[in-house]
């Protein structure tokens, strides 16, 4: 009986725990993993926060030391983009025209920034955050101190990136067309926490102000707001939210919509191909409704179920999305995920003056989400709460004296 071949297209944190899950589940065929950048797999919490801090080196983003792979039996292609799927013959095709067959194919080809398509965002001095190297580029550019930093988006990549700046003695603004930042992920009253937040450690909110363009001879001098004003500007950060890669799976002729769409299994609408990371929009059956999440936590989980899936077990992706961050003097951790329109109330646990507090989401009389800043070991009572979908007396849940975990047991 032939060797079984399973691929993974999409060398990153997903990805490679997909892998590494595939060899600890004991798959004994082979196990070939695609990634376009020459480096070797990685986490990219990091990008923006310890390594561009300067807090720790290069190689602590690494999933797996550099001889992993070859000790794993893993065949890894780094540096070695995937150009076509070929659905009939189970065949990737990479760049070179190689064919290379598959049995079971894991799409992990995660997210690219989304661009600024205005004047002048070809000049030199403007970044991007994705990639390691991008990182190390940005953190050349702010570790001097002194710059003029301007940061379009003032969503966490934004905010942590300002943060970054503002530690290495930069002069920061923070354009953004809504009202407070993060406004769409946690809505006004929070948004207003990290408002006050950065204004505390002098970060210039510029709230529901676009960008129109940038200026500068070559190199970015001055960034033009949509109201026409122009901010002087030594370094600019675009933080402006991401696209799934999708181009692989809608030439292949896979259902994508905001993603590759697949159930709760992971599963594509091949049921050869898989999808997992900030690339899926998957059924999520806690929450009733499709979910795609760009966090670290969704990449270590999905890879590794995606991997379990491919194997034939019985899974479910029903985890609670999960996200943390540091600012400053701000630790946080967030489980859910509070979209507009589908919560009704945030009842604080707290002053969040003083930035020490638990948030929660409700939608009627149930907690959909909660966030936990500078308060620590009780992200797992509030995933009990939303997990448990019981109602809650919005008064004891404000209270500190209850303890959650109360709550929790009903």
């Amino acid at each position: 009986m032939p060797e079984e071949t399973f691929v993974v297209v999409g060398a990153g944190l997903a990805g490679a725990k997909a892998a590494e899950t595939l060899r600890e589940e004991g798959f004994a065929g082979r196990v070939l993993l695609f990634g376009e950048e020459v480096e070797r797999p990685y986490e990219r919490p990091p990008l923006s926060k310890g390594f561009l801090l300067g807090k720790e080196p290069r190689d602590k983003a690494h999933v797996h030391a550099a001889d992993w792979y070859d000790g794993h039996g893993v065949e890894a292609h780094f540096g070695t983009r995937v150009r076509a799927l070929d659905r009939t013959a189970r065949q990737v095709v990479l760049e070179s025209g190689e064919r290379i067959g598959y049995d079971r194919l894991l799409l992990a080809t995660g997210a690219s920034p989304r661009r600024l398509d205005v004047p002048g965002a070809r000049l030199a001095g403007i970044h991007y955050l994705r990639t390691l190297g991008d990182s190390a580029r940005l953190r050349e550019a702010l570790a001097p101190g002194g710059r003029r930093v301007v940061i379009a988006g003032a969503g966490w990549i934004g905010l942590e990136t300002a943060a970054a700046a503002r530690a290495y003695g930069n002069d920061v603004t923070v354009i953004e067309p809504q009202p407070v930042p993060l406004y769409g992920v946690v809505g006004e009253e929070v948004g207003r926490v990290f408002a006050d937040l950065h204004r505390r450690h002098g970060v210039v909110l510029r709230p529901d102000e676009g960008v129109a363009g940038f200026w500068g001879a070559g190199q970015v001098s001055a960034v033009v707001t949509a109201g026409g004003a122009e901010i002087p500007a030594d370094v600019v950060v675009v933080g402006i939210g991401a696209t799934p890669n999708t181009g692989l799976a809608e030439a292949a002729g896979l259902e994508v919509d905001n993603g590759i769409r697949v159930d709760e299994a992971l599963r594509t609408s091949d049921p050869a191909i898989f999808a997992a990371g900030d690339v899926a929009n998957a059924v999520n059956p806690l929450l009733g409704r499709r979910v795609r999440v760009e966090h670290w936590e969704n990449a270590l989980n999905g890879g590794p179920l995606a991997a379990r899936s491919m194997l034939g077990q019985q899974v479910s992706y029903d985890k609670i999305p999960y996200f943390f961050t540091d600012q400053y003097d701000l630790g946080m951790e967030m489980s859910g995920a509070p979209a507009p329109g589908e919560y009704d109330r945030v009842v604080f646990r707290g002053d969040p003056a003083s930035l020490e507090f638990v948030a929660f989401w409700l939608a009627g009389d149930r907690v959909v989400a909660g966030m936990n800043v500078n308060v620590w070991d009780v992200t797992g009572d509030i995933q009990g709460l939303i997990r448990s979908g019981w109602p809650v007396d919005p008064a004891r849940l404000a209270d500190p004296g209850v303890p959650l975990g109360e709550l929790v047991s009903g």
